[in-house]
């Protein structure tokens, strides 16, 4: 909290000017002759600009205490945080490496190091094999299937249409129904299997 002024030139010429009359109180000459010698910062305290301002207004000079601090400035001392606890510092501390080590664990809770140094057995190799053998044989099976049903509606609507184009269209239309519904059953089937993993 600021308790006092730094003062500038037009005190210091101001208070000299008062000084030099010769009537000011004792203490309060003292206090001012102490203030102008000292080095910078010049700081004058509220008590003692207090009185200054007393000293003015009862004697009646024409000089007001505001005009005096015209190029004055509060001074607002240096804030000094208090020192930190330090058992307050340690338990932060600690609670800051139990959350990273938590942290650390949960992203980390799915990664087997034996897993990462050990080598591709023949046992992964097999797996994987069936893996792309399911899907290859997945595909095999939706691209005879949609095949047959082409086949099937182009052959079978010949006795419907006469023209080629109108056979052809029939057969496009019955075969992507029966790949959509494919696709319909295919799906759903991957849905349960990925989520039984």
């Amino acid at each position: 909290m600021a308790s006092s002024f730094v003062f500038g030139d037009t005190f210091r010429e101001g208070v000299m000017n008062l000084l030099e009359r010769g009537s000011m109180p004792g203490d309060l000459q003292d206090e001012i002759e102490s203030l102008l010698k000292q080095e910078q910062p010049f700081v004058l305290p509220f008590s003692t600009a207090r009185k200054l301002h007393r000293y003015l207004k009862d004697n009646g000079f024409p000089v007001y205490l505001h005009e005096l601090l015209e190029d004055s400035s509060v001074h607002l001392p240096h804030y000094e945080p208090p020192p930190r606890n330090p058992q307050l510092v340690a338990r932060l501390e600690q609670i800051k490496a139990k959350l990273a080590n938590e942290e650390y664990m949960r992203i980390t809770r799915n990664v087997d190091p034996q897993e990462m140094n050990r080598p591709g057995t023949l046992a992964d190799i097999g797996r994987q094999v069936r893996s792309v053998k399911a899907a290859v044989i997945t595909v095999f099976n939706f691209l005879v299937t949609v095949a047959a049903a082409f086949a099937c509606a182009y052959l079978g609507s010949q006795y419907i249409f006469t023209e080629t184009t109108a056979r052809v269209l029939s057969a496009v239309i019955a075969a992507s129904v029966v790949g959509l519904a494919e696709l319909y059953v295919l799906v759903r089937t991957m849905e349960g299997e990925l989520g039984e993993l």
